[in-house]
């Protein structure tokens, strides 16, 4: 299955963590399930106008909770921390 550019990365994950890694040159994405390190790279590039330089990829497995007696599933879901070039950014407060 061929993905769009733009359906391949869903959206930047925005944590305490996300943030600090900010200042080393790093950005985190949640991805598309089906998509690779290639594909991700060339798509950033794409998008952002950036070089990257490394990608990985991380698979966050979904949880049963327990509320209320009932059970919910929290879904899992593929997220990329992307390392751009020395001196290179990704403003995520634009929005694309």
């Amino acid at each position: 299955m061929k993905i769009n550019y733009i359906d391949s990365i869903k959206s930047p994950v925005i944590t305490e963590k996300a943030t600090i890694m900010s200042e080393q040159n790093k950005t985190v994405f949640k991805v598309h399930p089906s998509a690779n390190k290639k594909n991700i790279k060339k798509n950033i590039e794409k998008l952002f106008k950036v070089n990257v330089v490394k990608i990985n990829i991380i698979n966050i497995k979904s949880k049963y909770k327990l509320r209320q007696g009932r059970t919910s599933v929290k879904k899992g879901y593929k997220k990329a921390i992307v390392t751009l070039k020395k001196g290179q950014s990704i403003d995520l407060t634009t929005g694309v």
